[in-house]
């Protein structure tokens, strides 16, 4: 593991090695908090920071997977653990949302009496601490993830600012009890955390689903047929072709795999047809930034192409 370890690049190691070391310290600091106040609101919060911290760990892990080069049992690498990572991720939210929802319950219907947070300007500096860490630290795994592609720290950057979103509600929650004395607001604020971090759980979910599944990305979809579109006919770029069909991608992670046809004038030869699939297979990898695009290529038996026609 260690070995693999090294494989990820810079970035996105120093990336999650803060994601793990911030997540560890803002758990203490929500469940300080929460022992200080005694806040369901607080106590929510601090129960989605464990699954922070895990999803921190099996991030780490699916990066160290991901970077492991193609070998014989995988020969189209190990990207898809990061899909497996972020459906993790999904699932440990939708637990958690699960588990907050019915402590606060339990807490509405039997013990109401002892209900409501004490000490409440410790817990809003505190939970202003964690919210604002949340915040920076979110916002940097988004912005290093999309830079190197990588679909597990975009995750778990969204995931912290998510829980940032949350902090925000609980000092909502906190300061609504504090300015009037009404209990309820502190479990209401609970209930309502407990089914907005449910709802992004299973978005997570969906989205590594739709990776595990092979869905089509969109926006992958015209960039790739916009630029077969460029190759196409007499006033197409070098080089050119007569068309093209049978446009097919999908995600292995971060890595790219396309297939497509291309239709070229029947009488073109061998290496000439080998020169125009590789230089447009080169420009789709180019395109995606990581992948491997595969052209299969057909005799154009278009009796009205303009391409063939001014050959002959």
């Amino acid at each position: 593991m260690i070995h693999a370890i090294r494989r990820i690049p810079r970035p996105e190691l120093n990336a999650v090695g803060v994601s793990v070391v911030v997540g560890i310290v803002l758990l203490t600091i929500k469940f300080v908090a929460y022992y200080l106040t005694g806040s369901a609101a607080i106590f929510s919060d601090a129960v989605e920071s464990i699954v922070n911290v895990m999803a921190s760990l099996v991030a780490l892990w699916a990066l160290a997977i991901a970077h492991l080069p193609p070998d014989e049992n995988h020969p189209y690498g190990h990207g898809k653990v990061e899909f497996v990572s972020a459906g993790f991720e999904g699932g440990m939210i939708l637990l958690a949302a699960v588990f907050i929802f019915v402590s606060t319950v339990n807490t509405i219907f039997f013990h109401f009496r002892d209900m409501g947070p004490k000490q409440i300007d410790v817990g809003l500096v505190l939970i202003v601490m964690a919210m604002l860490i949340n915040g920076a630290v979110g916002v940097m795994l988004i912005r290093v993830g999309r830079k190197q592609r990588s679909l597990t720290l975009e995750a778990d950057g969204h995931h912290l600012m998510i829980d940032a979103y949350t902090s925000v509600a609980v000092l909502v929650g906190l300061g609504i009890v504090r300015g009037t004395g009404w209990m309820w607001a502190d479990p209401i604020v609970a209930v309502g955390i407990a089914v907005y971090i449910a709802l992004a759980g299973l978005r997570l979910l969906r989205e590594a689903l739709g990776g595990l599944l092979d869905a089509q990305d969109m926006a992958d979809e015209k960039a790739l047929v916009d630029l077969l579109r460029t190759h196409v006919g007499t006033e197409g770029t070098d080089p050119q072709i007569c068309s093209f069909h049978k446009v097919r991608h999908r995600h292995s992670g971060r890595y790219h795999w396309v297939d497509f046809h291309i239709m070229v004038p029947a009488d073109l030869n061998v290496a000439d047809g080998h020169r125009i699939a590789s230089r447009i297979e080169y420009a789709m990898e180019h395109l995606l930034g990581e992948g491997n695009a595969t052209a299969h290529i057909e005799p154009c038996d278009n009796p009205d192409c303009e391409h063939c026609g001014r050959r002959s």
